[in-house]
């Protein structure tokens, strides 16, 4: 058996034009090449090779396909020996992953009840009163029937025994239905609950099509929000994309990518005709997400959401798919919209406009600097390029690195040699430098002593308390909570905590292994990428006891808490010195009303009730 992921590495290795040239005459005829059709023995230039489709195609036989299916046809190769053979040609070694076994892949059977799960998810959502909330839900965000059911979504009820008892009765026991990450549970004595209740379902399936989990969403008030499957033999969700399974021809046909944030920004940009879309599962991308894409197209459009967060995952994303090799530009919607509302309101044609004036991921990052005013002054314009240089760094192509110093240069006035220079540093600079490139700039300094009169009349008001200490042990608690609690790792990332906010490397990099993963994976997969010294910590948080923990609840609340403290008195302290920027009453006052925002809210943290 040849692993899906070297049968993509083969097909884009593959000169297409030069295998299917040792079988046919082929003339470039623009950026195709033609020659006579070998399959209905054709004299004519009817039989067309796409290099940058990858595609063959007559116009007289309506024979078409890729390189692996030219072989098949034409030298009557079964598969596995048609992607040998172009392997062999591309110089690529792929892996046979021989099976000494009897029987079916050893996915089979979770694929097997995944399916019956949604078939039962659908039935829940549109033919049980069960699901009367959930259609109305639909309806709301204007998903008709049959645009759901093109997408297999379903309904998932709060009832706890209905799925098991339904699966029971078609022969899947409750083994198989852990084992698939329907059913969960805590503890061995523990009767097993369904994973998802109260959720939309959105079947969530790989490359070939081949329904690998379950993406949930709560239609009622409640946290988390989104809840995937857990990990399991057919499903990690740092390895998935959504959507993928249908957008692959489209990416092709089209040339382009749109990575986009969430599953209805998906579908509703499927249902408008843009069917080159793909979503992460709900975490921010990951490397080998980024390395899924880059197999299928080398021309990205990122379509987050406007808000903070939103350029904070834009600007991350696109770093990883640089260091792909991949060309990545930003597409900028209206302030409050996101792709969903977007289209749903404005249509295809409009986000085709918008589209068409996407701007380059590192202009888009320079001209965010450019705004706030970071090149105008020598101490911000150093920060300005320290939050330039890991982009630069990241990029793979180096004619596009090249071009990128050129702007930097160009933006700060700093010779292009100098930030060549800089930019192959890159040992040294802290992880925390390097990181910030990811986010949008902070806001600019603050008048130092109002924002002292600010702190002292809020600490008045409070009784001249102290913040709680934010150090590691903070840190830790909240990793605890989370692996307690596995669905405080997505509640954590909706409150815009994310690996940046963790000063202790050791705990900064499991919380990015457990939000890659899932805070419920096993123990062996998530320490299978830790440094020793965080696998250690790992291993050392899993020994204490859960039990150990007061009030689970109350300790995640003042966790987050504190860390929210701990970041905006960063801010402060980070404001406060660099005050001396501000250059006029204005610039001043707009500063203060900031500062001033900030100390309420670290005042509204110190005082709400625990």
């Amino acid at each position: 058996m040849i692993p899906d992921e070297d049968v993509e590495r083969v097909r884009d290795a593959a000169d297409i034009v030069s295998i299917i040239g040792e079988h046919v005459n082929l003339r470039r005829v623009g950026a195709d090449f033609r020659g006579p059709c070998p399959f209905h023995q054709g004299t004519h230039r009817n039989f067309s090779v796409s290099p940058r489709k990858r595609m063959y195609y007559c116009f007289v036989c309506h024979a078409g396909g890729d390189v692996f299916n030219f072989l098949q046809k034409r030298l009557g190769m079964d598969w596995p020996a048609a992607v040998r053979a172009v392997a062999e040609k591309s110089g690529i070694e792929i892996r046979e992953v021989e099976s000494r076994r009897e029987g079916p892949d050893p996915r089979e059977p979770v694929w097997e009840i995944n399916a019956a799960a949604a078939e039962y998810f659908q039935r829940m959502l549109w033919e049980e009163d069960l699901g009367q909330a959930a259609r109305e839900y639909l309806a709301k965000r204007n998903i008709s029937r049959e645009a759901a059911e093109r997408f297999g979504l379903g309904f998932a009820p709060r009832e706890i025994g209905l799925l098991r008892g339904y699966l029971n009765t078609l022969g899947y026991d409750d083994a198989r239905l852990l084992s698939a990450g329907l059913l969960i549970k805590r503890e061995e004595a523990e009767e097993p609950r369904p994973r998802f209740r109260g959720r939309l379902m959105f079947p969530i399936y790989d490359a070939s099509g081949r329904l690998s989990g379950f993406g949930g969403r709560l239609i009622a008030p409640g946290e988390p929000k989104y809840l995937n499957s857990s990990d399991s033999v057919t499903f990690t969700k740092g390895r998935l994309l959504y959507g993928l399974n249908w957008a692959r021809h489209a990416i092709r046909r089209d040339e382009r990518l749109l990575l986009v944030e969430g599953y209805f920004d998906v579908v509703r940009l499927v249902l408008a005709g843009i069917e080159s879309v793909v979503a992460p599962l709900g975490t921010a991308l990951t490397e080998d997400q980024a390395a899924m894409i880059a197999r299928q197209t080398k021309n990205v459009f990122l379509l987050y959401d406007s808000d903070t967060a939103g350029q904070k995952a834009t600007f991350r994303a696109g770093d990883l798919l640089l260091a792909q090799g991949v060309s990545v530009r930003v597409v900028t919607l209206p302030d409050g919209e996101d792709p969903d509302t977007f289209v749903d309101t404005h249509g295809r044609a409009a986000l085709e406009v918008h589209l068409d004036a996407a701007v380059d991921v590192f202009d888009r990052k320079v001209q965010i600097l450019e705004r706030q005013g970071w090149f105008s002054d020598l101490h911000r314009r150093r920060r300005a390029i320290d939050r330039l240089l890991p982009t630069i760094r990241a990029t793979a192509d180096p004619v596009t690195r090249d071009m990128y110093i050129a702007r930097a240069s160009e933006a700060s006035g700093v010779d292009r040699g100098v930030l060549s220079r800089e930019a192959g540093e890159v040992a040294g600079r802290s992880t925390r430098m390097r990181t910030v490139a990811s986010s949008p700039p902070p806001p600019p300094e603050e008048h130092q002593e109002q924002i002292r009169m600010a702190d002292r009349r809020t600490g008045d008001r409070r009784g001249d308390a102290s913040p709680p200490p934010a150090g590691p042990s903070v840190e830790r608690h909240l990793l605890r909570a989370v692996l307690a609690h596995p669905a405080y790792l997505e509640m954590a990332a909706e409150a815009d905590v994310g690996p940046d906010t963790f000063e202790d490397a050791r705990y900064r990099e499991i919380f990015e292994r457990l939000t890659a993963v899932g805070a419920d994976a096993r123990p062996e997969i998530v320490v299978r990428e830790l440094s020793q010294d965080a696998a250690l910590v790992y291993d050392e948080m899993l020994g204490e006891p859960p039990e150990s923990i007061v009030n689970l609840e109350q300790t995640y609340r003042d966790t987050i808490a504190k860390l929210r403290i701990r970041e905006l008195k960063q801010k402060n302290k980070e404001l406060q010195r660099l005050m001396s920027a501000a250059r006029s009453e204005d610039e001043k006052n707009a500063l203060l009303a900031e500062k001033k925002a900030n100390v309420r809210l670290v005042a509204e943290l110190l005082t709400r009730p625990t």
